[in-house]
């Protein structure tokens, strides 16, 4: 029998080195997936996931590029599927990521006919895609698909393939040598960019002439661990990495200071204050404030979004490359450094830190279990070859403090950093992908308590089922009340930052997984064990503080003016918001808050 329009896709996908997808079906797709089903069954097919939500299929297909290096491939049904997905779609176009969609349309005739379920899908993905096309004809199919992939391999975006309901059952043609008609490959091209001599010697002179240097060290250099780590031994340089990252570096590295900002240390806060030199490697670090001042130090950026070079700090040479590939051309031009007292007072500033963090986490506090303690305790035990997934809000201030990845480890979130959504979908592509201890945390009630069935679904796949999901139960928006507080002087509002009670660990039971519940700071050093022990699902339902601070490395005039002024103002939380933001500020040390207290110590007040 003749191949269909569906049957060659699927094939054209194989050849593009898919082997699993992530869908959800609906009619819009329904003769696509009729073909899924008629290929798995004659043991050619792809394996097919399907989680509880299109919006899951898409950040998982994310988190699936992000682990793997792939593209991730999500699938959906027409207009109400395909709008569904959008969110997650956007979540490859932030972070970079590498996506096929496949969405399903209602038949050609219906087009601007405003018939059920018809919608101007072009348009809706328009945005979010790099690039979105709809097959009209069984000869342009073979074009479509290829283009889809060659331009999310080498832009790394997300791209949108429209196939309507008629076209997915037409008999397939081979296109010919004809006026229109295009004859393409299914080839990857390469994206190892190579920079031209003379400007890698521009950029390593800026280096060789620096005495304080310091890498800002992005997800873009995932691949390019052991030259990101043999330039700043050269150099005698500090390392920075982004949260998105953090995987690239390992966290081991003694002067490797972890995170900048909000979510950072005070060592790396230090560092962009002092550096005379800044090389930015494969990021695109959005938070301008916490970079060095204008002028003070020269930079050169690596990057292979030829778009974001010179967008975030004035840099002096800006190289369109992979990091990876630049950096092995840049090695052999980068001279000894001698005096290495930079990068040793870097590492000294790091090791007080890292004592600091473990004063904090073995503070108690009367609301709840310190979620410091919870994420310590955790590093102290992730396994060998874990994958650490994370939402936004708090969560992402104690990975960011706490977590710290080894050689092996893989770490991501959404860079978005909007996105509450994405721990559990990113750590259940992750265990597909790499069926070792996968660790989440998540903003549980919004899609994550659904995503517990899809891991039910799915557990006995895998050869090491353990799987831990750790949810900080607080009943509050707790990274939005501090926002509130910190920003804008305002005190906590009830009606919006409120959330419902859940018992979290009771609904882990009723599937038939491990739930813990923990109430007190003593309980968490067993509740881990027991999680990592356990071979299956474990969802550790902590009881947290709310009213724990998740306290920048550098307190500003602003911030602590703002934050007493909300405080004063009262709120649901009352003095128990007050007595436990003391008790973490005097654990941080008066040296840390006295300079913000006092808004006449010049550039100390948040400059």
């Amino acid at each position: 029998m003749a191949q269909t329009v569906s049957e060659f896709v699927i094939g054209r996908l194989r050849e593009w080195g898919v082997r699993r997808v992530f869908g959800f079906p609906g009619d819009g797709i329904g003769e696509f997936d009729g073909m899924l089903g008629k290929a798995e069954r004659a043991g050619e097919g792809l394996e097919y996931i399907r989680p509880t939500h299109e919006e899951i299929c898409a950040l998982m297909a994310t988190a699936h590029a992000k682990f793997t290096g792939e593209v991730g491939v999500c699938i959906a049904t027409s207009s109400p599927g395909g709008f569904h997905m959008i969110n997650g779609l956007y979540d490859a176009k932030m972070d970079n990521q590498p996506v096929v969609a496949i969405v399903g349309q209602q038949g050609l005739n219906s087009f601007g006919t405003f018939n059920q379920q018809e919608s101007n899908l072009e348009q809706a993905f328009s945005d979010v895609a790099e690039y979105v096309q709809t097959i009209v004809s069984p000869e342009q199919a073979q074009a479509v698909v290829d283009t889809a992939f060659r331009v999310a391999i080498t832009r790394k975006q997300p791209c949108v393939i429209i196939l309507p309901h008629d076209v997915q059952g037409m008999k397939m043609a081979e296109p010919g040598a004809e006026m229109w008609v295009s004859r393409s490959s299914a080839v990857a091209p390469s994206t190892a960019i190579a920079p031209p001599v003379e400007q890698l010697q521009a950029a390593a002179d800026i280096i060789n002439a620096g005495e304080r240097v310091t890498f800002l060290v992005g997800a873009g250099a995932d691949g390019a661990t052991d030259e990101v780590l043999q330039a700043a031994r050269l150099t005698g340089a500090g390392v920075i990495t982004t949260l998105r990252g953090k995987q690239v570096v390992p966290g081991d590295v003694p002067f490797h200071t972890q995170q900048v900002g909000l979510l950072g240390s005070r060592p790396s806060y230090d560092q962009m204050q002092d550096c005379d030199t800044l090389v930015l490697l494969g990021t695109n670090y959005p938070y301008g404030q916490f970079l060095p001042k204008t002028g003070q130090a020269r930079a050169v950026q690596i990057d292979l979004r030829p778009e974001q070079l010179g967008l975030r700090y004035p840099t002096e040479v800006n190289v369109w490359a992979d990091v990876k590939t630049a950096l092995a051309g840049l090695l052999p031009l980068l001279r000894q450094k001698e005096d290495l007292s930079w990068q040793e007072n870097v590492a000294d500033k790091m090791r007080d830190w890292d004592g600091e963090l473990a004063a904090q986490a073995e503070k108690h506090y009367d609301d709840g279990v310190n979620p410091r303690k919870v994420y310590a305790e955790l590093n102290k035990r992730l396994p060998a070859g874990a994958i650490v997934t994370c939402d936004a809000g708090t969560t992402a201030d104690w990975y960011g403090h706490y977590i710290r990845l080894r050689d092996g480890m893989r770490g991501d979130l959404s860079g978005r950093l909007a996105t509450m959504l994405a721990a559990m979908p990113y750590a259940e592509a992750a265990k597909f992908a790499y069926p070792d201890c996968t660790i989440g945390d998540g903003a549980f009630q919004m899609l994550g308590m659904n995503e517990l069935i899809t891991l039910k679904k799915y557990l006995s796949r895998w050869d090491d089922p353990t799987f831990v999901v750790l949810v900080l139960h607080n009943d509050d928006l707790t990274q939005v009340s501090w926002e509130m507080r910190t920003e804008d002087a305002n005190p906590v509002w009830s009606t919006s930052q409120d959330v419902e009670s859940v018992d979290y660990a009771g609904w882990a039971r009723l599937l038939g997984f491990q739930g813990i519940t923990v109430t007190s700071d003593y309980e968490v050093e067993a509740a881990w064990d027991t999680a990592l022990a356990h071979r299956g699902v474990t969802v550790i339902d902590a009881h947290t503080g709310k009213n724990i601070p998740p306290l920048p490395p550098h307190i500003t005039y602003e911030f602590a003016k703002n934050t007493g002024l909300a405080l004063l103002k009262g709120g649901p939380d009352g003095l128990g918001a007050i007595k436990d933001s003391a008790t973490s500020l005097i654990t941080e040390g008066v040296e840390r808050v006295k300079d913000a207290l006092h808004p006449d110590h010049g550039d100390d007040h948040g400059n």
